[in-house]
């Protein structure tokens, strides 16, 4: 578990070190963003990476002026569509037998379930539902890949909810995200991000244990 420290400061003191990081590399922060939101969508064993809070503190860096808005805005749209994309693709690869693999530490098997009982019960909305909560993101376009929807519906609904996701997310952040209180406790804010789009997901999980019972 060791790996995991590392991965949780740059989680939690994302706007150091992603400020860091567009202070060293320049313009070049538009394509390391661009493979961090590609990545976290589009492969089933990197959900991990961050997301929503980094959408939030990369507009609130554009505010300062670090970065351009409506090129930071495109080019996370352009990772989260291609992301999903190739998981899509993925999946209609794979197809349903991936429900037989074990579970391992790159692969949930809990929570590809949970986002397949998930699309069961929602269909095409769960690809924008999915796009608010953590590992239901990533899994959500493989499991639309394994049941054969087809690609032109999957991208209706791949596009929808990529535009919706990173625009509201990348905005707040740009309007809000140097608000005094917020800038002072931006670490709180950023828990409080992720605490918020985990929260249907163990509200669903405390459901079904209930129901199981």
């Amino acid at each position: 578990m060791e790996f995991l420290a590392p991965l949780l400061d740059i989680v939690l003191h994302l706007d150091k070190h992603l400020e860091v990081l567009v202070s060293t590399y320049g313009i070049w922060i538009y394509a390391i963003l661009f493979a961090v939101i590609f990545s976290e969508t589009g492969f089933v064993v990197t959900p991990f990476l961050p997301g929503d809070s980094l959408l939030f503190i990369a507009g609130a860096l554009a505010a300062l002026g670090n970065m351009d808005i409506s090129l930071l805005i495109l080019t996370l749209t352009a990772a989260a569509v291609l992301g999903n994309t190739i998981n899509y693709s993925i999946g209609r690869y794979f197809g349903p037998r991936v429900f037989h693999w074990e579970n391992s530490r790159l692969f949930n098997k809990a929570a590809l379930m949970k986002t397949h009982l998930f699309y069961e019960k929602h269909g095409g909305k769960t690809l924008v539902i999915s796009r608010f909560l953590p590992l239901f993101r990533t899994f959500a376009p493989f499991v639309a890949g394994i049941g054969s929807m087809s690609y032109a519906r999957f991208t209706l609904f791949n596009v929808v909810g990529a535009v919706a996701w990173v625009v509201s997310l990348t905005l707040a952040g740009y309007w809000f995200g140097n608000m005094p209180w917020i800038k002072q406790n931006l670490t709180l804010v950023i828990v409080g991000i992720i605490v918020l789009s985990l929260l249907p997901v163990v509200i669903g999980a405390l459901k079904a244990r209930s129901t199981a019972s």
